[in-house]
Order: C-alpha cells, then structure tokens, then sequence
C-alpha cells in the first residue's frame, strides 16, 4: 500500500539530488530511505530513479508521478493545518536568478514578491540553473531564454563596453574596437558570451592586458568606476561612476525570461513575472 512515508521520501530525494543529503533531510539513515525508495518503486511497477556516481536523476515514470506527489503532499499538510486551526503554511517558489543579473534589480524583484509570493532564491549560470530545473532542485529560473524557447523575454537589452565615468572614450556614441587595444581589462567571468567576447578581441587584433579576471561582477565593476580598467557586459550592469558604450560588430544581445520546471503550475510564477516587469519599469 501507498503511504505519505514514500512519497515524502521520493519528493525529498527529489528536491535534494542524492540520497545521502535526502537522508540527512529527513532525519532518517541512508539504508532506511534506499529501502523505503525501492519499496515505492516496486509498489508502482517502474524505476522512478537513475542511480549515477553522485546524484540521482528522475526517470519518465518518476517525472510522471512527481506532479502528483507534490499535490498529494499540499494536501496531506492542509488537512493537518485545518485540524490545528491554523492557515497552511505558503511553500516558498524556489527561484533561481542567473548570477550576471544586477544586484539591484534581483533586489527589486524580491521586495516586490515579498507580500505575496514566499521566495527562496538561488542564482548560478544558465547551465547550473537549468541541471537545477531538471533535477527538480527549483521550480523557475530567471534565465537567459535560447532560441525556440517559448517564454517571454521579460528582459531584453545589449552587450556594450563598460567605461569608468570620467575615461577619455565616456563621451562616444559608439567605439571602434581598435581604440581600445592599450586598455587595460578586466574580465567577467560570469559573463554569458565570454567566448564569443574573446574570439572578437582576436579577430580585431586585440590582446589587452588584463588587471583581474572574476566571477564577482560587484568586484570588476568597483575596479572600473575607480578607473583601475574596463570591461564588457550587458548594459544593465552599468554602476555609478561607470558608462555603457557601445561597441561596433559587437552586436550580441541577450533575452531573459521565466523558464520553468516540467509539472510546475504555471501562475505560480505570475507574480515574479510582473514583479519583474516592474523592476524592469522603476530601473
């Protein structure tokens, strides 16, 4: 028989992508939740799992029943609510935001939803946040969209050069890639089209010297406003003290928008959607 034990169990590995980290989740020993997942899978005659070295994926029959474990859960813990004579509890949407989205604007997004929307954010690459999507470790991403993927770009803007404020090219209404070849640079490595940003350079003759080479976009564009070099970048990063030029042939453009996970109820991300378009609005 089927008991709210299993599914706990199933959703729990879901969420937590090895049995080791679901065991510690519930409480329980690592043999006691391989025996209760085997137990589920034989009660519903299919592998709901594929075992890898160190995570474990969903297989079809496991996408298919997920859904409905998940409804099945919300209403197990709206009865025991109801019992108690308390409202049941929100679960939070959990959110991922591609790491290149200014500090500010994911600010902006999470002050809109907080009224109305429980969050739980993480932010990652687009890579790193679309394994997450598949492996049921979030519900939505705020992420760059590619091309064919049916989602509106709720965000759409250029790549340009990013300029401390007072450089001698701040005034231009567009650069020639040549003018910047005794610049010094500094490199974003959370930057989407880092390859692409590289294979330009080449093509135009460019190897600049580079002062920094980070992860951290806060870090490089400190170091361009105090004038320390320049670098690349959506024109959404652009910081006080810094100024978006754009530069010839590099024409890249990126679209960001909500991509969700298989199963989930699409209105849950409604209200992100307009909390961006907002934050987008007030930038």
């Amino acid at each position: 028989m089927l008991k709210r034990t299993h599914l706990r169990q199933f959703l729990a590995l879901v969420e937590a992508g090895s049995f080791t980290r679901a065991a510690e989740r519930l409480a329980i020993t690592q043999p006691t939740l391989s025996a209760g997942i085997a137990e589920l899978e034989r009660l519903v005659g299919s592998p709901l799992f594929l075992r890898e070295r160190r995570a474990v994926r969903l297989t079809e029959a496991g996408n298919r029943l997920l859904p409905s474990a998940r409804a099945i859960e919300r209403e197990f813990r709206s009865a025991e609510s109801a019992a108690r004579g308390t409202p049941a509890p929100r679960q939070p949407l959990r959110l991922g935001v591609v790491t290149s989205l200014p500090g500010a604007l994911v600010t902006a997004i999470a002050a809109r939803c907080a009224t109305d929307q429980p969050l739980a954010l993480t932010e990652g690459s687009d890579i790193d946040l679309r394994r997450r999507l598949a492996e049921h470790q979030l519900d939505a991403a705020l992420t760059l969209l590619r091309g064919g993927e049916n989602a509106e770009a709720l965000i759409e803007e250029d790549y340009a050069m990013i300029l401390p404020a007072r450089h001698r090219l701040a005034g231009r209404s567009m650069l020639e890639p040549e003018e910047l070849a005794d610049e010094v640079m500094i490199a974003r490595r959370s930057c989407e089209i880092l390859g692409e940003t590289s294979r330009y350079f080449t093509a135009h003759g460019i190897r600049p010297r580079f002062l920094l080479r980070s992860h951290n976009d806060e870090r490089c564009l400190s170091l361009v406003a105090a004038g320390c070099g320049v670098t690349t970048g959506p024109r959404s990063l652009a910081m006080p003290g810094t100024i978006a030029v754009p530069l010839r042939g590099y024409d890249f453009v990126r679209r960001i928008g909500i991509v969700t996970a298989q199963g989930l109820d699409k209105s849950r991300t409604q209200q992100v959607a307009d909390a961006v378009r907002d934050a987008v609005a007030a930038a």
